[in-house]
């Protein structure tokens, strides 16, 4: 009944918004609002498919009682190698085995680095908060070493970086990877073993071990999936903005964060869902666009989303009593 309760705010929350949105949406010469016209309403699903894909992740690692601060990095490290591997020469490669072999290789570091999280986390029995921070640190270091802190432009010209670029920039692929994506999860949690066991790690970690389930396995799949979601969201990054920027993905973590409390999930773990993340992750959205449109100042903008995201904390501490 609770989680019930918990969808059905966060719902209200997210449609309370809109209609916001709509009341305040500037008008455009034809009388109509420009808030909902076609095009600015998949422009926000296009906007918010690259962090709604790090939050949809960020959900199983804080419904394990954990934190991820490093995935803002591995974006940056995938969108780096992604370029990298791209504007490398591979003369007996075509121009879609090499595409191909460019993600591959992009999204395999990716999901290394968040299995090293997780291994370090689960073996080494060290807070997922000072492994993350590490890894935050670390690996934004890394991808800048690899690009000797320049940006790496691609998607210019006939070469295979433009055919890239042309294909994944594309809405019905950004938004459509954020849909499979989630999805996916959703059924990865509320239809599966491992699901449960996510939950009852986050829940109470002793009583799961006592129970016998594979906790450190858990935790190491946990880390790896959100490697992964990082480094798919780090592909789509270098598509959309032609470059492998080392210094992309600042902050994303916090934004992730964000979505996954404003749609519910317990940051002591054991509650949420993927529903409610994809909510939250809608509600950042609309907000943004809302404020944009609107012109204002984008340091207000943040003020805004900061008070945004302590009430939606305080609001989760009164349902959980």
């Amino acid at each position: 009944m609770r989680a019930i309760l918990r969808r059905a705010q966060s719902a209200v929350a997210l449609l309370a918004i809109l209609v916001l949105a709509v009341i305040v949406s500037p008008v455009a010469a034809d009388g109509s609002r420009i808030f909902l016209e076609a095009g600015n309403l998949t422009d926000i699903l296009r906007q918010i498919s690259l962090i709604g894909m790090i939050s949809l992740a960020m959900t199983f690692v804080i419904l394990t009682g954990g934190i991820d601060l490093s995935v803002g990095s591995i974006l940056a490290l995938s969108t780096s190698l992604t370029a990298m591997l791209l504007t490398r020469a591979w003369p007996t490669a075509s121009y879609g085995s090499h595409i191909a072999m460019a993600i591959l290789g992009s999204m395999a570091v990716s999901t290394l680095a968040g299995a090293v999280n997780g291994l370090a986390i689960a073996t080494l029995k060290v807070q997922p908060f000072i492994v993350t921070l590490a890894s935050m640190i670390g690996l934004r270091g890394l991808a800048k070493w690899l690009t000797n802190n320049e940006n790496i432009d691609i998607g210019f010209g006939r070469d295979v970086a433009a055919r890239f670029a042309e294909i994944f920039r594309e809405k019905a692929i950004v938004i459509g990877a954020f849909a499979g994506s989630a999805a996916i999860f959703w059924a990865l949690l509320d239809r599966t073993v491992f699901g449960r066991h996510v939950r009852a790690i986050g829940d109470n970690e002793k009583a799961a071990e006592y129970a016998g389930l594979p906790i450190r396995r858990t935790k190491v799949w946990v880390y790896s999936l959100t490697g992964l979601l990082a480094g798919v969201a780090g592909v789509l990054y270098a598509s959309e903005n032609h470059q492998g920027n080392p210094n992309a993905g600042v902050a994303y973590e916090l934004d992730a964060i964000a979505a996954v409390v404003i749609g519910g999930t317990r940051l002591s773990g054991g509650k949420g869902s993927i529903s409610g993340t994809i909510v939250g992750t809608l509600i950042m959205g609309v907000l943004t666009n809302m404020l944009r449109l609107n012109n204002v100042d984008s340091n207000v903008e943040m003020m805004i989303k900061a008070v945004i995201i302590v009430l939606a904390v305080a609001v989760q501490r009164e349902r959980n009593g």
